[in-house]
Formats: structure tokens, C-alpha cells, sequence
């Protein structure tokens, strides 16, 4: 059934709707199936997310015309279509009126994803108006706060040293624990790897108390603050509440210490807003694991990286990994970087729409897989700057001189940066920094050519 005439208004314009602020705004890229009309396709695409079925229902009324999504923008040669969704089709909480990521994935994101006309649909964008982002939690921490309480400037407070605990799986608590101390010797903060929890090896309860030994046995030893940022990812909010007070608990004084990792696209909207709520005083630091079954650019369906940023920020992440741009060993390149400036800006000019945030504060970009002390000069150029938390485990732990000795590396990584220095001169005078090199060959060699003859 063709319902383009209800569902497609090509007269309305993007500036009429952003000026009414009563629409949520999708951009898309869809390919219809063999023999289905672009425009026809994208109607149904439209009907689906909204008001709509497959044929026409007698108790459709004014109103419910009223709310029906439109397509405003149908181009068939680039296969781009963009919706403006009504505010009011969201779902909202019955206890505080509050809008939710559910709600605007159900509808956005949902049963259009399976249409029989559809061969490929895939979100690239979306703006939401002022009403709606005051609707939602967004962050109650940021990366401010770790800088303050690292002792730093909380404006500019610059790079973050971390590491993941490897192996991801596989350590008892002793031996984390260790681990954990060793990079603390030279570096700032330490995640625990995604599937890292309460594994019958690793018990939370002997595993936590060990760890907060180790970073107080550092914080003495080196006179700087630490971070921990701790799994409580479960499928059950009460052992994520459990687990998240048992922690705060062990650390007792040095609970501002703490972060709070949760598996966020395998666990969902509703994980991420149980540990926004249920703890905010602590930095929320969203894992993407799985992500890419969806954004990956290979896949025709779901919705983009930039898309799932976009969305973290609004639930209320704290951080949120944003790959590695194409310096690491995860999928993407140097342009994702615009993952990273629109979580952390006030406003950012996206792939199809400038958004304003209007005060929510910003999430920190978080950058791990496969970074190391040498990839680090060209990422940051790439991007910009260096306010951002790195978790390079790899790039720690198979430092040839240690843990410690690889975060130090990671921190004159940096300082090469920022002193605009050649990285292979740099290295001469920095020990730690010249020994990635020894540590880290391959990467040696595609990064720096000619770089034994001029270390040796």
C-alpha cells in the first residue's frame, strides 16, 4: 500500500522544524527493495515508526493524523530520507515526565528495521530540540571531575593515562591486584576489561579489596591520586545496585576514586539509567562491547557510531569509547573524530544537522584497541588535543620494561605531542618512550622508518 500521501510532506522545511521544536529530527540512508519506489518505501518506513500499518484502520482520527512521522526529505540518488518524528509519540516516565533512549529507538529504530520493502535502512544523524534534551538525564559527572580529583585544572586538564587489565580474563585476584599496582606506579587510570566481573576465579569480594590495597600501597608510593573504573554490568538492576555499593563501600574514603563501567549496547538503555541514577556522584563510564554488529560501516542496517555517541550523551555517560580513528586496531578513520566533538562540544555541526546541547554537560571520549606510546603523536594531531582518558592495555602491559614503565611511555607520548617534538629525537631523551619503540616493532617501522639507525 502506498502511503506517501499521508506520510510524506516534501513541502515542510528543516528550518520551519527546527524553529517549531516540536519534532525530532532522523536522517537515514535506506535502500528499498527491487521493484519498490523510493519515495513509496520511505512513506512505509515512516508509517511504520509511527501512527501507521500496512493497511488503513477505522479508528484512526485527527489527532492520530496529527502525530503521524513525515517524510520531509526524500532523495533517491543518494538513497537519503529524512523523518521528523512529533515529541509527542515518546514514551515518558510516569514517575518525573522524563524522556527515554527505549522509547526513541522503539520508534526510530524498530520494526522499520524489518520491513519486507526495506533491503537497508541505517540512521547517520538525528537533532533533538531544546525540550527534548531537558528531558533527558544527560551526565551527572565528567571528566572534569576526574581531573579535579587527580589534582589537575578542570578546564584543559589534558590526558589521562590508563590501561585495561590484561589479560581481559583469566587472573585470580592476587595477580589483578598486582597488575593493577604495577601501572599505577606510572600511570592514572585503570578499567576493568568488559567481560572482567565476578567470575569464580576472580570472586568481587576477595578480587575489590585487593585492588583498593594496590591503589593506596601506589598512592602513597607515587603521592598522586589513582582511579579505578569498576564493572557492575549485570543483567539484573539489583546486582548492578549491589555490586556498585559493595565497591563504593571497599573504597570507603576514596570512593570519588571510583568509576562505574557498564556494558551499555549489550546491556542496554535501561543499564546505563540505573547506574546514572542510582549512583551519581560517580563518573559513568560506558563500554560500547558489540557495538559494531550495528554501526560497523559495513552494515547496510541499525545506526551509526556518531548515532550511539549522540545517545550515550543524552542517557547520561560520563565517557563513552569512541574508537581509535584509524591509529588503533579498531574499525574507522582520522573523520571519527567527529564522535569525539560531539560529546564533548556544546555544539557540533554533524553529517546531516548542527546540534546544541544547551548546558548538558559533556562526555568524555574514551580511546582504547590497540593504542600504544607510538601511536599516540598522530592520534592526538589527528584529533586536536588530548583531553581525553586512554586505556591502552597492550600498549601497558607489553611494554618491554613493565607496566609502569608503559604507562610512562604513554605519558611521553604526550609531552612528544605537545612539545611538537620529531618522536624519534624525542625518544633519545626519553628512556620509557625509546623502549616502545623496542616494544612495539611493527608499528615501529610502519610509524617511524629509519628509526634503529637513528636510536641506535
Amino acid at each position: 500500500m502506498d502511503q506517501s500521501k499521508r506520510y510524506v510532506n516534501l513541502d515542510l522545511t528543516e528550518e520551519e522544524l527546527m524553529a517549531g521544536g516540536s519534532h525530532i529530527l532522523c536522517a537515514y540512508r535506506i535502500k528499498p527493495k527491487p521493484g519498490v519506489g523510493f519515495v513509496a518505501a520511505a512513506a512505509h518506513f515512516a508509517a511504520e515508526s509511527s501512527t501507521g500499518t500496512n493497511v488503513t484502520v477505522s479508528t484512526t482520527d485527527d489527532f492520530t493524523l496529527s502525530v503521524d512521522a513525515l517524510v520531509y526529505r526524500a532523495d533517491e540518488a543518494s538513497g537519503e530520507v529524512r523523518i521528523a518524528y512529533p515529541l509527542d509519540l515518546f514514551d515518558r516516565n510516569i514517575i518525573d515526565g522524563r524522556m527515554m533512549i527505549v522509547s526513541f529507538l522503539t520508534l526510530t529504530i524498530g520494526n522499520n528495521q524489518g520491513m519486507g520493502d526495506i533491503e537497508a535502512a541505517k540512521m547517520y544523524d538525528f537533532w533533538l530540540p531544546r525540550r527534548a534534551i531537558e528531558l533527558f538525564d544527560g551526565p551527572a559527572k565528567g571528566i572534569s571531575d576526574l581531573w579535579r580529583t587527580l589534582g589537575r585544572p578542570v578546564i584543559d586538564g589534558g590526558y589521562i593515562a590508563g590501561t585495561i587489565i590484561k589479560p581481559k580474563l583469566g587472573l585470580r585476584p592476587e595477580p589483578f591486584a598486582k597488575a593493577a599496582y604495577d601501572f599505577w606506579l606510572g600511570g592514572d587510570f585503570i578499567k576493568n576489561d568488559e567481560p572482567q566481573g565476578n567470575q569464580p576465579f576472580a570472586p568481587l569480594r576477595q578480587t575489590i579489596p585487593l585492588v583498593y590495597d594496590a591503589m593506596k600501597r601506589a598512592m602513597d608510593v607515587t603521592g598522586q591520586a589513582k582511579l579505578f573504573s569498576a564493572n557492575i554490568t549485570a543483567d539484573d538492576h539489583h546486582e548492578m545496585i549491589a555490586r556498585g555499593e559493595f565497591i563504593l563501600a571497599a573504597f570507603g574514603p576514596d570512593a570519588d576514586k571510583v568509576a562505574f563501567l557498564v556494558d551499555g549496547f549489550v546491556g542496554g538503555p535501561g543499564m546505563i539509567t540505573t547506574a546514572r541514577r542510582h549512583f551519581p556522584n560517580q563518573f559513568l563510564h560506558y563500554h560500547r562491547a558489540g557495538h559494531g554488529m550495528i554501526t560497523s560501516p559495513s552494515s547496510a542496517r541499525g545506526y551509526t557510531a556518531y548515532v550511539l555517541a549522540k545517545m550515550a550523551r543524552l542517557q547520561g555517560a560520563s565517557g563513552i569509547h569512541v574508537g581509535t580513528m584509524g591509529y588503533g586496531k579498531m574499525e574507522g578513520g582520522r573523520d571519527d573524530r567527529s564522535i569525539a566533538y560531539v560529546i564533548e562540544r556544546d555544539s557540533y555541526s554533524g553529517p546531516a544537522y548542527h546540534q546544541e546541547w544547551h548546558g548538558m554537560r559533556p562526555t568524555a571520549p574514551i580511546v582504547s584497541g590497540g593504542m600504544n606510546a607510538l601511536r599516540l603523536p598522530g592520534f592526538f594531531a589527528n584529533l586536536g588535543h588530548a583531553n581525553i582518558i586512554n586505556t591502552a592495555g597492550g600498549g601497558s602491559y607489553g611494554h618491554l620494561d613493565g607496566p609502569a614503565a608503559g604507562a610512562r611511555s604513554l605519558l611521553q607520548a604526550h609531552d612528544c605531542w605537545a612539545a611538537g617534538a620529531d618522536p624519534v629525537e624525542w625518544a633519545s631523551e626519553h628512556r620509557e618512550f625509546a623502549r616502545a619503540f623496542e616494544s612495539f616493532p611493527a608499528d615501529a617501522d610502519a610509524l617511524y622508518p629509519g628509526w634503529r639507525s637513528r636510536l641506535a
